[in-house]
């Protein structure tokens, strides 16, 4: 049975004390899909629960055979993302979808956007039919996120550095040409000054994430998110990075997440229906849910964000509604969060694998991936 709420993009503006068009944090998923997918090991029949945001991670889910995947978000903005997303993977073919996105240019995203109209319900529709602009920009691209990663493009990094070098850089190559181009040509005064000042705290909470996402955050960031860089500069091949390529680019140019690339699509469309959405925070979704129903868990960053007395208390939770062997994964961005020993009985830390997957983490900017067990 679909547990669907109706969309009220408006009234969950007002809830949140924020206008309408700061309700739309994400208009992607900003954490690794092959990660969670490899982490999570979906086996054939699970049931799994997703954090929404803007429903590339819950999609990709269905590559791995689940018999259901149910994305809750408390954001309608983010839910209608999610929900156009999949009226795309039902009216469009693969290309079409790459363009709506904003992966590839598009002259024609409205006229896109109005053969998956009538695939979206009353909410979803009066949402994107309220912002024309943002169709027309790509809806992969109108998020607060995204937009702060716009700014970076168009008035900072062109004084950083050449279109000549953004491509060399994305060209990738072998580990060791990666790393000599970041030394002897990325790597310079103008790249750390102004990569320190755009992404501290006051421009990242002025411009990117909202002032109270770093209320738990402890110290400098910039600093923490440059080496995050750096590595993903050399260690990692920028080649194969559809986030490096995003952020520097706006567009998917060599590389796209899981549930983009074109040998998922036809997997993901034929799965559509194993899917389903509820407005409603993670932790009421929860208390309203039997014991022992859940295999799997992608809940995103979502613990960043929370106190930590709080945090043990969802953690709680997850491990009453987990089946015995489920797994969890979730990410730190800046506020270090892991299961505590109190809960030693009840779940079980994956470091080792979380460490080996996190080692290549192309979504290079959190600082850790957990993952954890429910316990037998």
């Amino acid at each position: 049975m679909t547990e669907t709420v109706p969309l009220d993009p408006v009234a969950d503006a007002r809830d949140e004390g924020r206008p309408a068009p700061d309700g739309l944090r994400y208009a992607q998923c900003w954490e690794d899909a092959d990660v969670l997918v490899e982490g999570l090991d979906v086996q054939p029949g699970d049931t799994c629960l997703s954090i929404a945001s803007a429903g590339d991670n819950a999609l990709a889910l269905l590559t791995q055979d689940p018999a259901r995947v149910v994305a809750v978000d408390t954001s309608a903005a983010q839910l209608a993302c999610l929900a156009l997303r999949v009226a795309a993977y039902r009216r469009l073919e693969h290309g079409e979808l790459l363009e709506l996105i904003g992966s590839r240019p598009s002259t024609r995203r409205a006229a896109l956007y109005d053969r998956c109209r009538t695939a979206l319900n009353e909410g979803a529709h009066r949402f994107w039919d309220a912002h024309p602009a943002w169709v027309e920009r790509g809806i992969g691209a109108v998020g607060r996120f995204e937009r702060y990663f716009r700014v970076f493009r168009r008035w900072v990094l062109p004084w950083i550095h050449s279109d000549e070098a953004v491509r060399r850089l994305l060209a990738g190559g072998a580990p060791d040409e990666r790393r000599r181009f970041y030394e002897e040509h990325w790597d310079h005064w103008r790249w750390r000054a102004a990569f320190r000042v755009f992404f501290s705290r006051a421009v990242m909470s002025a411009l990117g994430r909202e002032p109270d996402f770093f209320e738990h955050v402890e110290g400098p960031i910039a600093d923490r998110l440059l080496d995050r860089a750096r590595y993903a500069l050399t260690a990692l091949d920028p080649a194969d990075n559809p986030y490096l390529q995003w952020i520097l680019t706006g567009r998917h140019r060599s590389a796209r997440p899981r549930a983009l690339r074109r040998e998922h699509f036809e997997t993901i469309r034929a799965r559509l229906d194993r899917l389903t959405w509820v407005h409603a925070s993670l932790e009421d979704y929860l208390e309203r849910q039997d014991a022992n129903t859940i295999d799997r868990f992608n809940l995103s960053d979502v613990f960043e964000y929370v106190a930590e007395p709080d945090y043990h208390r969802m953690l709680g939770q997850l491990a009453r509604v987990g089946r015995p062997g489920g797994r969890l994964a979730y990410w730190n961005l800046f506020v270090p969060r892991s299961r505590p020993a109190s809960m030693a009985d009840r779940l079980v830390p994956r470091p080792e694998r979380a460490e080996a997957l996190h080692a290549r983490d192309r979504a290079f900017f959190y600082g850790n991936f957990v993952l954890e067990e429910v316990a037998a």
